[in-house]
């Protein structure tokens, strides 16, 4: 049996858990940046037509 170092299996355990973490992070918040331009782009064309049917009483 060969012996193992106990600090590097602390390590590489506890390495292995946040990676995991990470990638359950990243499926459930993580967006591509071509999600993103294109969120920005439907919220910048929302608002413009928004300002446009705005009805100004002067």
């Amino acid at each position: 049996m060969k012996p193992i170092n106990l600090n590097q299996a602390r390590k590489a355990k506890t390495r292995a858990e946040a990676k995991a973490k990470a990638d359950e992070n990243a499926v459930r918040f993580g967006r591509t940046k071509a999600q993103k331009v294109l969120e920005a782009t439907q919220a910048q064309q929302a608002s413009e037509r928004l300002a446009q049917l705005k009805f100004e009483d002067d």
